[in-house]
């Protein structure tokens, strides 16, 4: 992490990510797409998504979230940034010539090699099936379904635990401390995804938000009645309203899931993990 000396108001705060360690700064052009923007809006122009717009120009890296180039070592020639993400990415070049992307974990380094497979070792940045997993290990890039890809932890910083493995499923103790069942077919990749001091970067100014894309929020108090619950009124008030959405729906603690057919995959909730801990 980088700070500065406070030249202006803003700069005495602002943190940047120290990008000395990358060892490539323009992306590999074949695993390139364009990526066009959306700001937030469906194919009607309705927004769907607030606070998003304008931002940098950005190309889409192709990452291989499947490893499914299996039982091919691959030698690791590129660690690169990648501005939709927050995690670093990895230049993969297998034995045969073709390069992929893949998410970078905590540690692996310019010239290490790894593979993918049920065969491969428990090493750093390997990809198995959780069945040929010992129990303990810490695991990023998860599958929900076998084939489908990684899904699951996959930002910066992020890691997951097998805790035990009983039948067709695995015990999976996520970020948020939700213990879930996985099936053993699902492939997973070792390590924590890297790139750990990304929580802690302080954006410092509105310049920075809106080149990211981020759009300002406003707040409902500050608007007309016509526009939110907690607009109008004389003088700064909300209206004896509990916190809600612009729609009325309450903003704590008020339940939306209603996907009831796999409640029982899900072991402890994160919710009740957080109690826990906070009790004990």
């Amino acid at each position: 992490m980088k700070s500065f000396n406070p030249y202006t108001p803003s700069r005495r705060f602002i943190t940047v990510e120290d990008f000395s360690w990358l060892t490539k700064k323009s992306p590999e052009k074949s695993l390139t797409v364009s990526l066009k923007k959306k700001g937030g809006r469906n194919n009607t122009g309705e927004v769907m998504v607030r606070h998003q717009g304008g931002g940098h120009k950005r190309r889409y890296r192709l990452v291989d979230f499947k490893r499914d180039k299996l039982d091919m070592v691959a030698k690791v020639i590129a660690l690169e940034y990648d501005p939709n993400r927050s995690a670093r990415l990895a230049l993969l070049q297998y034995l045969d010539g073709e390069k992929r992307y893949i998410l970078q974990p905590e540690g692996l380094k310019v010239g290490d090699k790894i593979s993918s497979g049920p065969q491969s070792e428990i090493t750093l940045g390997n990809c198995l099936p959780l069945a040929n997993m010992p129990e303990g290990t810490v695991l990023h890039n998860i599958e929900l379904y076998p084939g489908r890809g990684g899904v699951l932890v996959r930002s910066a910083g992020a890691s997951a635990q097998l805790m035990a493995k009983e039948g067709d499923y695995a015990n999976i103790k996520m970020p948020s401390g939700e213990i879930r069942l996985i099936s053993v077919r699902c492939l997973a990749t070792i390590g924590q995804v890297g790139n750990i001091d990304h929580e802690n970067v302080v954006l410092g100014n509105a310049g920075r938000s809106r080149h990211m894309g981020i759009r300002p929020t406003v707040r409902g108090t500050a608007m007309n009645s016509v526009d939110h619950p907690h607009g109008g009124g004389r003088g700064r008030s909300k209206g004896n309203n509990q916190p809600q959405s612009p729609w009325g729906q309450p903003a704590k603690g008020y339940k939306t899931r209603s996907n009831k057919v796999w409640d029982w995959l899900i072991l402890t909730r994160r919710q009740n993990a957080v109690s826990t801990q906070a009790s004990a």
